[in-house]
């Protein structure tokens, strides 16, 4: 028995209509008949070509606003139909149904209506009915029939019926049917995802993969699930890795605290600052970060929150980076970070990011609502007698933000909107601190007059010591242990400032 099906039906039934002409004109001159409705039957008579509308096909006109055009057995009879079923072949001939041999659809634009902030009762009017039925039916009967699901998918049919003269193979019609079934299920979770507001389950789809060179070790295999394109404009260098991504991912979360703000640059390692500063231009920013650790900024990823100019790039490019971010460049400066050709270079658009984080863990996958509490100076509570100044305040922020996006357990040492140092994922919150310290007289920092910030609070009066005892002059932290009033009276001995958030900011 021959797998290879050559066609003589089509059923055309698609929203974009881009794309569509020369497939149409390819089975007109192939002598294949063609069904079709609505909108895609004017745009094919005005190419000149004959159709047969569904509507004398199933002698049904479409009904209650277009709701119903398609859904009708004449139609998913002739899509459905076994070939090779004598039954089938009966009741088909019994009822004068045609055999329908090459289904395309393209789906109402149901994201992009979400997506542009539409009314729910136009939402709701995208949600494809006869769409999703005609893909599923024709992808489920692969072996006879070809399901052409989206127009991504128009330029490989056009190329495989015209090499093919109308005919096509059971390997190919397969790997239509999957792409099929991946077209019609994101199309369900999107739609799911729009309704689920309880988050009852769990559902996520992404029509767009990417291979990457190899996973976190050269070891394993990578994939990035998701459109890139839709966060940044690349413009130079080799493809992102996998680790590439994950400290991309951290710098754009990091910078977005501090959008909008005096010229802020941040180098990050291993998804955590190892440089950080805010200053008058954006090259002194640059310099001030580098000097928190120029050693662990070696193959880092470097974000800014504005334009880089020509004295920035000139100051990063004699670093080895792997990454450079921000939300523009100018042209010299672009010349001159160019001069390194793996150098990736990327434009950060403005764009929304999930409401809802998700991890694997063990065999399923937690969710929680993203950590979009930044802390501010109306939610700090002085809790020692020495009141933090105005200036200790804006440090504290500063350094807040930074630790909420380091790895717990986190110290963060801060000195005029400079960091020092952190101690990033460490076990105890005491080693955190001391890496902290020690980091910072590697780098030859003066802590006297610091700040310091903690992820979480301190259980014991130890850290608060160590601290004071480095020449750190204000502290801010969570509170909440029950063992509070020991660190706070030992900083009012000692004369140390402290507030209170009231808001932890763990991150693992």
């Amino acid at each position: 028995m021959s797998t290879s099906k050559t066609a003589k039906s089509a059923l055309i039934s698609v929203f974009h209509k881009d794309g569509l002409e020369p497939i149409v004109k390819k089975l007109n001159e192939l002598n294949i008949t063609i069904y079709t409705t609505g909108g895609t039957e004017t745009f094919i008579k005005d190419l000149g070509i004959d159709v047969v509308r569904v509507e004398d096909l199933t002698s049904y006109p479409s009904i209650l606003g277009g709701r119903v055009k398609t859904l009708h057995p004449k139609v998913f009879g002739g899509i459905l139909n076994r070939r090779e079923n004598e039954n089938d072949q009966n009741q088909i001939k019994e009822f004068e149904i045609p055999e329908i041999d090459i289904v395309i659809v393209d789906l109402y634009p149901f994201e992009k209506t979400v997506a542009s902030g539409a009314p729910e009762q136009d939402i709701v009017e995208k949600i494809d009915i006869g769409g999703v039925s005609l893909i599923r039916a024709a992808a489920k009967n692969f072996k006879d029939v070809i399901c052409v699901s989206s127009m991504d998918q128009y330029k490989e049919f056009l190329d495989i019926i015209s090499d093919q003269n109308g005919a096509t193979t059971i390997e190919q019609r397969k790997t239509f049917s999957a792409k099929s079934f991946a077209v019609s299920s994101h199309y369900d979770s999107a739609i799911f995802n729009y309704m689920n507001d309880e988050q009852l389950q769990f559902r996520q789809s992404f029509d767009t993969v990417k291979q990457l060179r190899y996973g976190e070790n050269p070891h394993q295999k990578g994939f990035f699930y998701g459109d890139l394109d839709q966060l940044f404009d690349k413009l130079h260098g080799k493809e992102l890795s996998f680790n590439n991504l994950l400290d991309v991912d951290a710098a754009v979360n990091l910078i977005k605290e501090f959008k909008g703000e005096a010229p802020t640059f941040a180098i990050l390692k291993h998804n955590n600052a190892c440089g950080f500063a805010q200053r008058d231009t954006l090259a002194q920013a640059y310099k001030d970060a580098l000097a928190g650790d120029p050693t662990s900024a070696f193959g880092g990823v470097l974000i800014a929150n504005k334009e880089i100019d020509k004295d920035t790039a000139t100051e990063i490019h004699s670093l080895f980076c792997e990454v450079v971010i921000a939300p523009s460049y100018t042209t010299d400066a672009l010349v001159t970070l160019k001069g390194k050709k793996n150098r990736i270079i990327l434009i950060q658009k403005e764009a929304d990011f999930p409401n809802i984080s998700y991890r694997t863990a063990l065999n399923g996958v937690l969710a929680q609502d993203p950590n979009n509490v930044t802390d501010s100076k109306e939610a700090l509570k002085n809790v020692t007698k020495r009141i933090v100044s105005e200036a200790e305040i804006e440090d504290l922020l500063f350094a807040s933000k930074i630790c909420k996006h380091t790895k717990s357990n986190t110290i963060i040492l801060v000195k005029n909107k400079q960091l020092c140092a952190g101690g990033t994922g460490q076990t105890s919150r005491v080693d955190a601190l001391e890496q902290a310290i020690a980091k910072a007289k590697t780098f030859n920092f003066d802590l006297k007059g610091a700040v310091l910030a903690s992820d979480a609070f301190f259980p014991f009066p130890d850290c608060v010591e160590i601290a004071g005892n480095a020449g750190i002059e204000s502290i801010i932290q969570p509170g909440g242990s029950i063992k509070d009033q020991l660190s706070v009276d030992y900083c009012n001995t000692h004369n140390i400032g402290m507030v209170f958030t009231g808001t932890r900011h763990f991150k693992h």
